[in-house]
């Protein structure tokens, strides 16, 4: 099948896929951390809205998607690999549009032929009092990044088949704000993901495990 075709069908299905119930925290429980914190501390009226971008686009006859490492900083964020994207302005339409945003402004996403298929289940995150949606979408060939240096310290390009390697997953302790928390990641690249975004993951891969296998090469 040739590489367009394959990816046409992955979108497709992906897109079929999302309107089904979504597996939510049944998936994200197996990545998920063991914070106090997180046992602890609820949404309250303070909590905000934020959005990421799941971007999926053909190279190299293979699927894949992009993560930014943040910069080091005074935050609960900081050094961590992640989606790109970021807080609900008042000015954005809906969670969609603050996904696009702000992919654009951090990796510099032309958004000409960005297509949304759907999104995954709203995820609360308790060291930043946020909640986040994350918003899946397609380019039909791969983007040029111009990352954000005040935002984005590196871009990886994550290969689809690389992360359905169960062999990447283990688990460590790592030093939150002087909590150490027990934190299970998937290890791409010689970076851990883990936190939110391994729980995104960990939904993303429940949905696309059940497309054709055809569809994802």
């Amino acid at each position: 099948m040739a590489a367009l075709e394959s990816f046409s069908l992955f979108a497709s299905q992906l897109t079929q896929k999302l309107k089904y119930p979504l597996p939510g925290e049944s998936a994200h429980r197996t990545m998920q951390a063991s914070s106090k914190l997180r046992l602890t501390f609820k949404p309250n009226a303070r909590t905000r809205k934020s959005a990421v971008l799941i971007l999926f686009y053909p190279h190299k006859n293979e699927i894949y998607f992009p993560l930014i490492l943040r910069p080091a900083y005074d935050g609960v964020h900081s050094g961590q690999v992640a989606f790109p994207g970021g807080r609900y302005e008042p000015s954005d339409e809906d969670l969609i549009r603050t996904a696009l945003r702000e992919a654009q402004e951090e990796i510099g996403l032309r958004l000409n032929d960005v297509k949304i298929l759907g999104i995954l289940t709203e995820l609360f995150i308790p060291a930043s009092n946020f909640y986040v949606l994350p918003v899946i979408a397609t380019m039909p060939y791969r983007p040029d990044f111009y990352p954000d240096p005040r935002e984005v310290e590196d871009i990886f390009e994550i290969r689809l088949e690389e992360i359905s390697d169960v062999n990447i997953i283990g688990s460590s302790d790592i030093q939150v704000r002087g909590e150490q928390v027990h934190a299970p990641h998937y290890m791409v690249q010689g970076y851990k993901i883990w936190g939110a975004t391994a729980m995104m993951i960990s939904e993303l891969l429940s949905v696309l495990n059940a497309l054709d296998p055809d569809s994802k090469n």
